[in-house]
């Protein structure tokens, strides 16, 4: 059986997920949902095999370990600790990641 990650979502996280929602919502609302939860899904697929995604290019600027996953436009940045998995950030691929 493959090994369970515990997925914890960051405040930063979860402010650019509603950030993302009001701005979908704000053209069509239908859609913000369906992406939102299409992203709520991509996100706990993280629980196995969080290992599968690739570094991060910006690891060698930070100093860290971090992967991303994309969805559509989308970069979920996150970082893995013991059993855990932290999803730092959501941020559209042409945006520069900060922290």
């Amino acid at each position: 059986m493959p090994r369970k990650f515990k997925i914890h979502l960051t405040r930063n996280a979860q402010d650019d997920l509603d950030h993302i929602f009001f701005y979908i919502a704000s053209d069509n609302l239908n859609n913000a949902k369906k992406f939102i939860v299409e992203l709520e899904e991509k996100i706990y697929s993280l629980d196995t095999s969080p290992e599968r995604c690739p570094y991060i290019a910006e690891n060698i600027f930070f100093g860290t370990n971090y992967r991303h996953l994309i969805h559509d436009k989308y970069r979920l940045i996150y970082k893995i600790d013991h059993d855990s998995v932290y999803i730092l950030r959501i941020v559209h691929g042409a945006t520069l990641l900060e922290f």
